[in-house]
């Protein structure tokens, strides 16, 4: 029990330093939020570790970011990036991270239900990032939408459907090898 913990633990960093890799593939196509991998990797990120270490993943990129570390978009870091305008999308990982693993963690890893769950995860990025980018900018909600998610739906969709079937995959074989619980359940 102890060694699969400590598996998990290691497997949360190695997927927290994933998302910051993910985040530097960066393109400004606003100038307020840019497009980036991030979004695979969260969706990535929980149908191999289920909520707990999906989320823990998250959080302890976000806390690499906060104090400094240069991981979120554009090499930035920082309580500054948190509380400016694309903080509500960071945060908004955490929330997407733990939905979309306890998802993973509910029966059969199957394909659909994992889209399905990814899908729910970005309306919920969506939400509580454009919240957030419409108060910190005091922008109206057309312009906050229109800057902070209509540029990024059909590419945050097609990076979120491989992540599904990249998750669902490899997280068939590492169960196969041993490597991953049949249940991410009992990591809990």
């Amino acid at each position: 029990m102890k060694d699969s913990k400590l598996k998990m633990m290691i497997l949360s960093a190695m997927f927290a330093a994933l998302t910051a890799i993910c985040a530097q593939v960066s393109i400004n196509l606003t100038p307020t939020v840019p497009m980036t991998f991030q979004t695979f990797a969260i969706g990535l990120t929980p149908i191999l570790l289920g909520s707990r270490y999906g989320m823990l993943s998250v959080i302890l990129y976000l806390f690499l970011g906060a104090i400094g570390l240069p991981v979120f978009a554009n090499m930035k870091g920082g309580l500054q990036v948190l509380v400016g305008p694309t903080g509500g999308y960071l945060i908004g990982f955490v929330v997407a991270a733990y939905i979309i693993g306890k998802v993973s963690e509910m029966g059969q890893v199957h394909l659909v239900k994992v889209i399905g769950a990814n899908l729910v995860g970005l309306v919920i990025i969506y939400v509580i990032g454009t919240g957030f980018l419409k108060l910190v900018t005091h922008m109206d909600w057309p312009k906050a939408i229109a800057v902070g998610v209509l540029p990024f739906l059909i590419t945050d969709m097609i990076k979120l459907v491989i992540a599904s079937i990249l998750g669902v995959t490899v997280r068939k074989r590492l169960v196969q090898t041993g490597l991953l619980p049949q249940n991410l359940k009992s990591q809990i």
